[in-house]
């Protein structure tokens, strides 16, 4: 583990450098047992972490003594499996076809893949709920669009690079969509708003014909 000043308020703890489950395990666990009355923020990504922390109760010497305290005694937590039902192709995943064709492969063999593996949440980002999931199969991954659409619309299943994704809510993106599913996952009312976190595991579901 090694740490970085990013700011007057704010500590990089970066645990690898590569995205791996094994550092993800690090960088969930730590984040799970990380508590203290004068931490404002904490952002996990692949390998790392940004602690925000009020300045006037806390130096960055402190705040990385603490750090490395957990990161040194943190409990391994227990994951959970969430299945995703999907209605793939057509007008639910519009982008379909243009992943198939890209890879050299039918739409049907695209879902079959989809469907084949489990999936690993990484960290929420972009928007409150999306899950950063790895593990896809690299013989379906596909660009980004050249343009990102202006309404992406909510629950629709996507692919960016070698990354799967959901966009939880109605918003511009430029991952492409090869499916929806009818799951809230982000809903302001409930707690917790969002429907995964970190750490779960996701298979997607053919649902339909």
């Amino acid at each position: 583990m090694t740490t970085l000043p990013a700011s007057d308020h704010s500590l990089l703890v970066r645990f690898g450098d590569e995205i791996s489950p094994e550092i993800h395990r690090q960088v969930r666990d730590f984040v799970r047992a990380f508590r203290a009355s004068w931490v404002r923020n904490v952002h996990p990504a692949y390998a790392t972490v940004l602690i925000s922390f009020d300045p006037l109760r806390a130096t960055h010497a402190e705040v990385e003594a603490a750090a490395r305290a957990v990161a040194g005694a943190a409990p391994e937590a227990a994951s959970r499996l969430v299945e995703i039902p999907v209605q793939y192709g057509g007008e639910f995943g519009p982008d379909l076809v243009d992943v198939a064709a890209i890879n050299g492969l039918t739409p049907e063999h695209v879902i079959e893949i989809h469907t084949s593996v489990e999936y690993l949440v990484y960290f929420l980002g972009f928007s409150p709920g999306f899950p950063y999931l790895g593990g896809m199969p690299e013989q379906i991954a596909a660009p980004r669009l050249p343009a990102p659409r202006k309404q992406v619309p909510a629950g629709s299943i996507a692919i960016g690079g070698k990354q799967a994704g959901i966009y939880p809510v109605t918003s511009p993106g430029g991952w492409r969509i090869i499916g929806r599913t009818d799951l809230e996952l982000f809903r302001a009312d409930r707690d917790p708003a969002a429907l995964l976190e970190m750490g779960d595991r996701v298979r997607f579901v053919r649902r339909g014909a």
